[in-house]
């Protein structure tokens, strides 16, 4: 069991942008806090998640950092697989190889001889009677007929065609024993077998000086393989190389047997423009891109437990097998808009994304139906989508989550861990601030940004301040006249004392109370983003005093803007 959760972690940190996991552990009970200590696993050993647990978790691939798409700046053993996988395609599109569906994987074969295997001998009855009397010795002359029977018959079967349905023509090779065998016996001479049949026209060798058929064109996300823009052909064959460990061989087959599987599932033929209805449209409250990280990836949100936990998404995606097969299709169509509208393919532009998966209520998830088409899905992005994910970033994971990754990692490649980073819920904002500014993080996790209208938007930077435990922070913003300032502040958690004041330039003037000092509770019917503003008759300068009194740091995030008082 072990074996396949590590094989299913390494596919999916590698190749996919996924819904789900490949794999989820076995069934949980529900954790209670994520640093909650002194949970029994099986067989009464203690596990415990500590503060150290959690921070070599978060920082595990601090230090991760994309591979380039800029052929140029690969190393000589990259570009030399790149080179020999376009003489593979290229020959492949001279032969037409993409027209016929990818032979079957030694996988699919082995499952084919298992199926073959387990199948029951059919018992044939049969009626007992006495066994007939031997037959007498054959003479001479009727051991050479035999023999000669034979040799006709080989020679016969050799020169036998195939049928269109594949059949072979047995009543030609009866005729023709009956004629040798009756002409041996009346002779006594051997008769020459009859010529083979002619062959059919299709079957008829290519007339010489016919004109070859043109190379195929195979395009993949809109670029042409081998095509004009080569560079954009160059990054997506990477992709391919990549997600098999630079082996230009089976980059190949896994090309092909995309190519197919496009065709197949009517990728190319009118899924991008077929209306799954507005009900599937829901689907994008738990599975949408927003905003984009601080290296430019577009990211993409996926609610795990929400798919598996909300009855009416239940209803929608996973009731029966007819709804099953429309959530993959809506996941398929979800993944080539977001494709078609976020990555370039340019070598020194988005090819990727940034992946976060909320684990929040994830033991929902483990509904049969629901996880069958889960499941289902992750295959065929994993196997379809390579190399789409830069990041996967797992967030309020349970303490058993946490578990399961120190369990496997040691079984990962360095690549594939570095894609990898797991959050507690009281380490999630922290974790997605590593990779998503505040101001692109959406407010449940949060951070500042927001739908509607909004005095601020994912243009106005934030600032980002660590304030420790048993601390106070001020934030001073500067004003020169009569001004308005502007302002957003929210403390991560809160649970701190918050205050506002109006310090005038000169002596004589006195400070004005903005905001009296409140305690700020992390209550669900509150707020979490505090957005105020001050207009200013003279200079001076608002201060904004935030006091720390937990046994816990604490993260500080705002923004302001001013703007002149007429």
């Amino acid at each position: 069991m072990a074996t396949e959760y590590t094989k299913a972690a390494a596919e999916a940190a590698e190749e996919v942008v996924v819904v789900a996991e490949k794999e989820l552990p076995p069934p949980q009970p529900e954790a209670e806090e994520a640093s909650a200590v002194g949970k029994e696993a099986e067989g009464g050993e203690k596990l415990q998640v500590t503060e150290k647990d959690e921070k070599s978790i978060i920082s595990q691939s601090v230090s991760f950092k994309e591979e380039t798409n800029v052929v140029g700046k690969l190393p000589d053993s990259q570009k030399k697989a790149l080179d020999e996988l376009k003489q593979l395609l290229r020959e492949a599109l001279e032969k037409r190889e993409f027209s016929a569906p990818p032979p079957p994987t030694p996988e699919e074969e082995k499952k084919k001889e298992e199926v073959k295997e387990e199948k029951p001998t059919e018992a044939v009855v049969v009626a007992e009677e006495p066994p007939p009397p031997p037959p007498p010795p054959p003479s001479v002359a009727e051991a050479e007929v035999v023999v000669v029977v034979e040799e006709v018959v080989e020679k016969v079967e050799a020169a036998v065609i195939v049928d269109d349905d594949g059949a072979k023509t047995v009543e030609a090779i009866k005729e023709t024993i009956v004629e040798v065998s009756a002409a041996v016996v009346k002779t006594g001479e051997v008769a020459a077998p009859p010529p083979p049949p002619a062959l059919e026209p299709e079957q008829k060798a290519e007339p010489e000086g016919a004109t070859p058929l043109e190379p195929e064109k195979v395009s993949l996300w809109g670029v042409t393989l081998l095509g004009d823009d080569g560079e954009k052909s160059d990054v997506v064959l990477l992709k391919f190389l990549r997600a098999r460990d630079f082996k230009p061989k089976e980059a190949l087959a896994m090309i092909k047997s995309t190519v197919w599987w496009r065709k197949e599932f009517g990728v190319e033929a009118g899924l991008m423009q077929e209306d799954l209805g507005t009900a599937m449209a829901r689907l994008e409250e738990l599975v949408y891109v927003h905003g984009t990280g601080r290296d430019g990836h577009p990211v993409c949100y996926n609610l795990y437990g929400e798919l598996g936990r909300r009855k009416e998404v239940h209803e929608i995606a996973f009731a029966d097998e007819e709804k099953r097969k429309g959530f993959l299709k809506w996941r398929v169509q979800f993944m080539e808009r977001a494709i078609e509208r976020h990555l370039d393919f340019r070598p020194n532009g988005v090819c990727s994304f940034v992946q976060v998966n909320d684990m929040k209520n994830s033991p929902g998830l483990l509904k049969r139906e629901v996880w069958a088409a889960t499941n289902k899905a992750v295959q065929l992005l994993q196997d379809n989508y390579p190399e789409f994910v830069a990041k996967q970033v797992f967030i309020n994971t349970p303490w058993w989550y946490l578990f399961f990754s120190k369990a496997i990692s040691p079984f990962l490649t360095q690549r594939s861990k570095s894609k990898f980073v797991f959050a507690t819920p009281s380490k999630t904002s922290e974790a997605l601030f590593k990779y998503i500014a505040p101001e692109q993080v959406p407010v449940q996790y949060g951070g500042l940004s927001r739908s509607g209208e909004q005095k601020f938007t994912a243009a106005d930077t934030v600032t980002e301040v660590t304030i420790k435990a048993a601390t106070n922070h001020t934030v001073e913003f500067p004003l020169s006249g009569s001004y308005e300032v502007a302002w957003e502040v929210r403390v991560v958690g809160w649970e701190v004392s918050y205050g506002v004041e109006f310090v005038p330039e000169s002596e004589s003037s006195y400070a004005v109370i903005v905001s009296k000092t409140k305690a700020m509770s992390n209550a669900s019917d509150n707020d979490p983003i505090v957005s105020d503003s001050f207009k200013a008759k003279e200079s001076g300068k608002v201060v904004i005093t935030i006091d720390n009194h937990s046994s816990k740091k604490k993260i500080l995030l705002y923004r302001s803007k001013t703007k002149p008082v007429h």
